[in-house]
């Protein structure tokens, strides 16, 4: 399997941001981390090698970043409002230099679907769906859309605003509406097993289907736990059965 890691100076997070590339032809799949995780996160916990088929083979490009949380939400030092906005700096950063430097390693008209787990599946819903013109579709595992989860009671218009739970029933803009009701790849998956929250990814599924998005919700039995056994079986099979 083709590996590369890589890195730049990221203007709007003022840090370097270290990027893991895997495979060489395929669509791309980019993967947000959990919770405090880093760009390796993935490999260290073998999802890569669960992809391996599939990377090897073709189908799929991923491209794995860092989470910043540990200088957002789960920095208990600092103010709810700057954690917000570097929370919008890290979406800045995915859709102006991520974003493009897939494209860069890819093609044009590569399609991009966003993945992540846990804290990772609420970041990749929410990218998909403030740009869907960037970003083709999303596969959030285990997910909370609801930021007020993570946000210590914190609430402003930017939590509202990164709160998939909170603005899409409020979602309005014709343009942005139809460009994620065109995405034929929505997955919601959740197992029932400890820790998950299968009750808020169908609250969501919910939402999703009063404002007419077509969505699919795949909820797995009680031996699926919060864990990466459980991410290590749900991504490579939807990505081989759905791509």
């Amino acid at each position: 399997m083709e590996r590369h890691l890589t890195s730049w100076f990221s203007p709007a997070l003022q840090k370097d941001m270290p990027v893991a590339m895997y495979g060489h032809y395929g669509f791309s799949l980019l993967l947000v981390p959990t919770a405090a995780a880093d760009y390796l996160e993935y490999e260290r916990f073998q999802l890569i090698d669960a992809l391996a088929p599939l990377i090897e083979g073709g189908k799929v490009k991923v491209f794995s970043v860092n989470s910043i949380n540990n200088e957002s939400w789960l920095n208990n030092n600092m103010a709810g409002e700057h954690k917000a906005i570097r929370h919008n700096q890290f979406n800045e950063y995915i859709f102006n230099e991520v974003i493009p430097f897939i494209k860069n390693n890819t093609s044009w008209d590569t399609p991009i679907i966003v993945s992540g787990a846990s804290f990772g599946a609420l970041h990749s819903m929410n990218l998909f769906l403030k740009r869907p013109d960037l970003i083709n579709g999303v596969i959030a595992m285990s997910g909370v859309y609801n930021l007020m989860e993570y946000t210590k009671g914190f609430y402003d218009d930017q939590v509202y605003f990164n709160s998939p739970c909170h603005y899409v029933p409020n979602l309005t803009d014709h343009y942005i509406l139809e460009q994620i009701r065109s995405s034929h790849h929505i997955h919601i998956l959740t197992g029932t097993g400890d820790y998950e929250a299968p009750d808020a990814a169908r609250e969501f599924a919910g939402i999703l289907y009063n404002k007419g998005i077509n969505y699919e919700l795949s909820v797995w039995g009680e031996e699926w736990k919060h864990d990466w056994p459980t991410w290590r079986a749900m991504l490579p099979m939807f990505i081989d059965t759905r791509f």
